[in-house]
């Protein structure tokens, strides 16, 4: 039986049954129904609803509710159109006529965007917590990284040495954007529907304050339209899940290259690899790459709701039932990557002495050469001139570059020296620069910023 099978002669076909129920997925939020469910009831009492009595039945049952869906035991209907609908019907089972009066004052349009509020504020405060590993991490990885040094690259190619502690702090900044964007987020959906009705709340005396405060909700909505149909935060969640989707797909990727034969910078954990079904010798980085691919799922999500959503007109449409399945997905799957990376990362053997030989090669130092000219009070653009030369003749001609810059009037020995073995790393003294002071002060303010997040 459906909920408005009064207004109706005819059953519903069993096509379109199969088409507009939800229960399969909405399933998820049996949790928030069951609480919002609750406070709508005390919601009711306090108005004078409902007796105390009656209360109480309807809160009983909704406990048992609650425990028969826990111990896997609640027995659904073919009839149940949603998990609100099955919540309904078993109250009713359960409480008699009470359970008649569960849904007074209250539609579906504000009860699913009630439950939806309160399951996106509780799983984006889980998420937190799982970037925030990741975030510690990259933290312990970049102590444990010392004096270490590999190539820094710009458009794949070689640019400057860089230590390996600020090539991991520059991963964990972005994830502690990603932290302040769900906080952000968190705060800006922390907003309660509950007695927006339909669309245009309702005649009955009810206390929307009294039930957003009781449901922990910050405040309650203002304009009862916007109540109902507002999906922002949902789309915000998913670019917020998408971002963090394409950082961890960016790390991803770094293991990927450096892990190979061609790159040899680091060895993935057995636990975080795979082998191949044909080919003995591969171990293959599956973590990262599903890291990698699974960020297009994640923008897919995004922009689907973001179509589903731009031509709606107020208030309420059934369109909106597509707003759970990319959210759950996106939650799922963004923290179960979390959690790869972090075990990935983790576990990580760097070979240190492979990446600092790969950034003591050839003419990754140049810019020290171009900025000691420049110290010397030749302008800039000279001082680039002047060594790009050097370069270009020093790969044409298979002449070493030191030899060069040793032999040129400008430079000479002193200039030379800059291009030996880790030397130009410890060069770079600007702050939040790659060389060892900055990045030390980078470091203790990173622990210092993982603890305010934590807080």
């Amino acid at each position: 039986m459906t909920l408005w099978h009064g207004r109706f002669s005819g059953q519903m076909d069993q096509a379109m049954a199969d088409y507009t129920v939800s229960l399969p997925f909405d399933r998820a939020l049996a949790t928030e129904d069951l609480l919002g469910s609750a406070a709508h009831v005390e919601g009711l009492v306090h108005v004078g609803l409902l007796t105390q009595d009656e209360g109480t039945s309807l809160l009983q049952a909704l406990e048992t509710v609650a425990q028969e869906l826990a111990s896997n035991s609640f027995l659904f209907d073919p009839s149940d159109e949603d998990i609100h609908t099955a919540v309904e019907r078993r109250v009713t089972e359960l409480a008699g006529p009470t359970g008649a009066k569960l849904h007074t004052g209250r539609s579906r349009n504000d009860q699913v965007a009630t439950d939806l509020r309160l399951w996106t504020k509780r799983e984006l405060r889980e998420l937190e917590e799982d970037v925030l590993e990741v975030c510690r991490v990259l933290e312990q990885s970049a102590t444990a990284a010392g004096a270490t040094y590999l190539p820094g690259y710009t458009h794949v190619q070689r640019a400057q040495p860089v230590l390996l502690a600020h090539h991991f702090l520059a991963h964990g900044w972005a994830l502690l954007r990603d932290v302040d964007r769900l906080r952000e987020c968190r705060e800006r959906l922390d907003v309660s529907p509950l007695g927006a009705g339909a669309l245009a709340g309702s005649s009955l005396p009810l206390d929307p304050d009294f039930v957003a405060a009781r449901l922990g909700f910050a405040r309650r909505f203002e304009n009862s339209m916007d109540a109902v149909s507002d999906r922002d935060f949902v789309a915000e969640a998913l670019f917020d899940l998408a971002m963090i989707g394409i950082h961890l797909s960016r790390m991803g990727e770094e293991l990927v290259l450096w892990s190979s034969e061609e790159f040899g910078f680091c060895t993935l954990d057995d636990g975080f690899s795979s082998g191949s079904s044909m080919l003995p010798q591969k171990k293959n980085a599956d973590a990262a790459e599903l890291a990698r691919g699974k960020s297009g799922r994640l923008i897919g999500n995004l922009t689907g709701l973001l179509v589903t959503l731009k031509g709606l007109p107020l208030s309420y449409n059934r369109d909106l039932q597509e707003d759970k399945e990319p959210l759950f997905d996106s939650v799922r799957q963004v923290r179960l990557g979390l959690r790869a990376i972090a075990g990935a990362y983790s576990t990580l053997t760097i070979h240190g002495t492979v990446m600092q030989r790969a950034a003591d090669g050839g003419s990754i130092a140049a810019i020290d050469l171009a900025e000691y000219l420049v110290l010397q009070h030749v302008p800039f653009r000279e001082a680039h001139s002047i060594v790009a030369s050097l370069v270009r003749k020093s790969i044409d001609e298979g002449v070493s570059l030191g030899d060069l810059v040793v032999a040129h009037p400008q430079l000479g020995a002193d200039a030379a020296a800059l291009l030996q073995p880790g030397v130009a790393v410890t060069r770079r003294t600007t702050p939040g620069g790659a060389g060892p002071a900055p990045v030390a002060l980078q470091l203790d303010r990173f622990r210092a910023a993982i603890e305010s997040a934590r807080r």
